[in-house]
């Protein structure tokens, strides 16, 4: 018998190429050839799954009959699940069919899962296919459902897809991070500068409490924060303070600065302006004026001015509903563009604004960004379009600026994009590590660690509306019947400021698209089924062929 020469391309194939491929199948080792290493997990999704101590289940609700964008989800969401296992064996999961099984949607809707329906085409016949796709993850008797699917308003089915399956990491990570964490973050609620009311916030603080403990700093002598707050202060990992009406005084200010010197994170939502959309639709017209809350110098110390005029976006706008007419004597609705309520749309591939619907601003103002701070990263989030217009104020808005949107009013002039909201990382120096202030705190630091804080020049991002005393879910208007970003963007806010496993830069994993020309598929469908038929049994009787007359040559 002839022997194989090991050099041959045959015995590379026979020696190397076959055992190789023998043990990566039964080692259960997987490479991963992507251009965007989307199958390979990220050394801080590692970290946090080698993290869990206690047994963990994942409940997928992705099983049965449905189509075939969902199958791939499906499978995306197996394979993940199936690495997870292999970092921690504690990990476990389970696929199930809710129909099969005979869940009821109440029960369903009752663990937090809303419904999707979807058409189903079969035989020139369209009907309906009820979906649930959410995990939920149990952990020492806790348990959290999360959407797989992005809930993103203006992308089509692919999109809507492509970007599920690029946040389905993040998406399961940190929800495991958060429920498995053995003590929870603390987030304070500064409730002393005239802020938001408990209705108004009721939104928000719910966001806040479903991965932390959230809760308000009231200062003890009910006049202002003092050295008696500063204890209950260390505590909170993030402060978050909301439509400050009040001017801060400057012991204030202290205390919180050296609570930003010492690691802590800051959310500030800020009105410059004083303009009430209850008040301009009562009274059809209204007067804004400036609101000094005393932190012109603070905000300065980290590069920051917040301006005191209006911005007007005549681009990205959200709509107002208001009465127009009249027949019957039933009131006739219209929504039209009101520029006074920008739009937040993510232009810039960060995480906390990526994959969201758009932000509603009311009444903004603007943020700019004066650079030339030491070791400090401003990150624009948000920012209006080139066709924007500013108000100086005090100055009349009237609701009949609707009729007349492009048009330059009293005290209006054309500006550049002007930006609605930053995020700061760095290390922060003290605005009063020159100051004799600096003696007054015992402890004194002039230079925080590590440390991040966002500015939001709008107090009104984070209310929610509220209807006959019943507040409404944060980023609702029921009147355009519109879901606004809102929620999603001050969630992922506090995680990003919250973040310390670096989690947070799996949002901007990015998956390609390569999508099959459907046009072209459904003009050639003919060609290549034909195709797909007749050229495998060409080759098999080509190759039959070339056998029989080798074999009648060596033998004939």
């Amino acid at each position: 018998m002839k022997k194989i020469n090991a050099k041959s391309p045959l015995g590379i194939f026979l020696m190397v190429i076959i055992p190789l491929v023998i043990i990566l199948i039964y080692s259960g080792i997987r490479l991963d050839l992507t251009k965007e290493k989307r199958y390979t997990l990220s050394e801080s999704t590692v970290k946090v799954l080698e993290s869990v101590k206690k047994p963990l289940t994942v409940e997928v609700y992705l099983e049965g009959d449905f189509p075939a964008s969902f199958k791939q989800l499906q499978g995306e969401t197996k394979f993940m699940l199936e690495e997870f296992r292999k970092i921690n064996p504690k990990i476990d999961f389970k696929f199930i069919d809710p129909i099969k099984t005979k869940m009821s949607q109440d029960t369903l809707m009752a663990m937090g899962m809303q419904p999707s329906v979807l058409p189903d085409i079969k035989d020139g016949k369209i009907s309906q296919i009820t979906l649930f796709p959410y995990a939920v993850i149990k952990y020492d008797k806790d348990g959290v459902s999360i959407p797989l699917v992005v809930q993103q308003a203006g992308i089509d089915a692919d999109q809507q897809l492509t970007r599920s399956i690029e946040g389905l990491e993040y998406n399961l990570v940190s929800n495991i991070k958060n429920i498995s964490a053995a003590k929870r973050k603390k987030i304070g609620i500064l409730v002393n500068q005239d802020e938001l009311s408990p209705d108004e916030f009721q939104g928000f603080v719910h966001l806040a409490m479903e991965n932390y403990d959230a809760g308000p700093i009231i200062p003890k002598n009910q006049t202002e924060l003092s050295a008696a707050d500063v204890p209950l202060l260390k505590q909170m990992s993030a402060l978050v303070i909301a439509k400050p009406r009040k001017a801060f005084t400057d012991n204030e200010k202290v205390i919180l600065d050296q609570y930003i010197m010492n690691g802590g994170k800051t959310l500030w939502m800020i009105d410059a302006v004083n303009a009430e959309m209850d008040t301009l639709t009562r009274s059809k017209k209204v007067m804004p004026f400036p609101v000094d809350i005393n932190m012109t110098d603070f905000f300065f110390n980290y590069g920051l001015r917040i301006n005191n005029a209006l911005v007007k976006d005549v681009k990205k706008f959200a709509l107002l509903r208001l009465v127009t007419g009249e027949v019957s004597g039933n009131p006739q609705y219209t929504s039209l563009p009101w520029p006074y309520f920008p739009l937040g749309i993510a232009e810039n591939n960060n995480p906390i604004t990526k994959n969201i619907n758009p932000v509603k601003f009311e009444f903004p103002t603007s943020i700019d960004t004066l650079g030339g701070r030491k070791n400090i990263k401003t990150k624009v989030l948000f920012e209006s379009s080139e066709r924007t217009l500013l108000k100086q104020v005090p100055n009349y808005v009237d609701l009949k600026e609707i009729a007349t949107v492009d048009s330059l009013g009293q005290m209006e002039k054309p500006s550049t994009p002007k930006i609605f909201a930053v995020a700061l990382e760095g290390k922060f120096n003290s605005a009063y590590a020159s100051r004799i202030e600096r003696k007054s705190y015992p402890g004194f630091k002039a230079e925080s660690p590590e440390n991040k804080m966002i500015v939001i020049a709008d107090g009104d991002i984070g209310r929610n509306k509220v209807i006959k005393g019943k507040p409404l879910p944060l980023g609702v208007d029921m009147l355009t019947n519109e879901q606004f970003g809102n929620e999603q963007f001050l969630r992922n806010a506090l995680d990003y400021l919250l973040d310390d496993s670096n989690l947070m830069e799996l949002r901007n994993r990015n998956i390609e698209e390569r999508l099959l020309d459907r046009h072209r598929i459904e003009d050639e469908r003919t060609t290549w089924q034909w195709l797909n038929l007749l050229l495998p049994l060409v080759i098999i009787g080509l190759i039959g062929g070339l056998f029989f007359w080798l074999r009648k040559k060596k033998f004939g």
